[in-house]
Order: structure tokens, then sequence, then C-alpha cells
């Protein structure tokens, strides 16, 4: 394997896992860390690609959202 194929592998696995954390967030986490969030779903799907590319940051600030509550 190319060293252009693995870049390209090590992205396309960072962004499926991102898109999958990007969909449960939007769906299911997105009101318990912004309360102003809740019933606004027309914008939600503008957040997926942020999402998709920060989800590392994403689980930590959920995962000590969970630890405070």
């Amino acid at each position: 394997m190319s060293a252009a194929h693995l870049v390209v592998f090590l992205v396309e696995a960072w962004l499926g896992v991102g898109c999958v954390v990007g969909l449960w967030f939007v769906a299911f986490a997105i009101d318990r860390i912004d309360p102003s969030a809740r019933g606004a779903y027309a914008f939600r799907p503008l957040l997926l690609p942020g999402l998709a590319l920060l989800w590392p940051y994403v689980i930590r600030r959920y995962l000590r959202l969970r630890e405070r509550a």
C-alpha cells in the first residue's frame, strides 16, 4: 500500500466515523449540549460537515457533560 492510499484510507475512516457521530449527535445529543437547539430542526443538517471533522471534540464534550449530571 502506497503512502497516498494510506492517507486516503485514514481520511475516509475519519470522516466515516465522523458521519456516524454527527448523525447521532444531531438526532439525540444536541438538546443536552445546547438547550436553545430544541425544536430548531432546520439548522441541524448544516452542522454535519463540522461534526464530521470535529467528532473527537464532540464526544469529549458530551462525556464531560454526562459526568457533571
